[in-house]
């Protein structure tokens, strides 16, 4: 095991060398590595098990409408070993959003992913429980996406505005 957590900028070059075929980037203003969605499960598994990781649990996955015509996931995580953080982004086409599940790598990310599926609508490939969990099942559209527009009833009863 290393002695010290290493940064995020040094997790970030290692784990470019390590997924040379994917095009990992560093964000050095947030700082955060920005993943591509068809890595993410890959990389994940690869911060969790790696043994100078040891990134063994996820604090927070929260889905974002970039305001273009993106979404993202945004992922906290934290290595009790090494008391370190680490932040990923994957960024997605907002016509069709979809990553691959990363709950059975954390099993925080259950519930986080259907809440970022509920809110935003991304769609998490492999999530062994893929349904809404915050609004009602027949809801019509995505709360939190920057287009979304509050109807005016819902199963016949006015919406609060």
């Amino acid at each position: 095991m290393a002695a010290e957590a290493l940064t995020p900028e040094a997790v970030f070059n290692q784990l470019n060398d390590t997924f040379s075929d994917y095009e990992l980037t560093y964000d050095e203003n947030v700082p955060c590595i920005i993943v591509p969605a068809n890595a993410i499960r890959d990389v994940a598994m690869q911060l969790r098990d790696a043994e100078e990781y040891a990134f063994d649990y996820l604090m927070s996955l929260s889905g974002v409408d970039n305001g273009d015509e993106t979404l993202g996931v945004v992922y906290h995580l934290y290595s009790f070993t090494y008391k370190n953080q680490l932040t990923l982004k994957v960024i997605v086409p907002k016509e069709d959003p979809k990553l691959k599940s990363v709950a059975r790598i954390w099993l925080t990310a259950d519930w986080h992913e259907r809440e970022a599926y509920d809110l935003v609508g991304m769609t998490f490939e492999g999530h062994p429980d893929h349904r809404r969990i915050l609004m009602p099942y027949d809801w019509e559209g995505h709360p939190l996406r920057k287009d979304y527009e509050v109807p005016e009833f819902y199963n016949g009863m006015k919406v609060p505005y």
